[in-house]
């Protein structure tokens, strides 16, 4: 379902697949993280997703106007995966409800793997 917000001069309808990239955009701005992650489901495989496709690595639900997001994170090896994971959901649920003007209700991390960042 669309997210949809009704004003005096009409209705302002906002796809998912906008939301999810712009859910994936504002959870890369976050310090330590590598990446999203894209889920192979047939063969289990985990791949690290190029900024332009970072709304691949997010799921989004929209009902009655609420919106729930899931985020499958890369994390950079050596950080704290609960602070990192903190401040997405802090970091994405302000960006998301400001961009939008809509409730998030929920927002699931699922860390999918670790890297090495090379510092160079």
């Amino acid at each position: 379902m669309k997210g949809k917000i009704n004003t005096e001069m009409g209705n302002i309808v906002i796809d998912r697949d906008v939301l999810a990239k712009y859910a994936g955009a504002a959870t890369a701005e976050c310090i330590g993280i590598v990446g999203m992650a894209a889920v192979n489901m047939k063969d289990g495989v985990i791949k690290l997703l190029k900024k332009e496709n970072a709304g691949r690595g997010v799921n989004v639900f929209v009902v009655d106007n609420r919106i729930k997001i899931e985020l499958h994170i890369i994390v950079a090896y050596g950080v704290s995966i609960r602070a990192v994971a903190q401040n997405v959901l802090e970091h994405v649920k302000y960006k998301i409800e400001t961009f939008t003007g809509m409730e998030v209700e929920q927002i699931n991390v699922i860390v999918e793997g670790v890297r090495i960042v090379d510092e160079d």
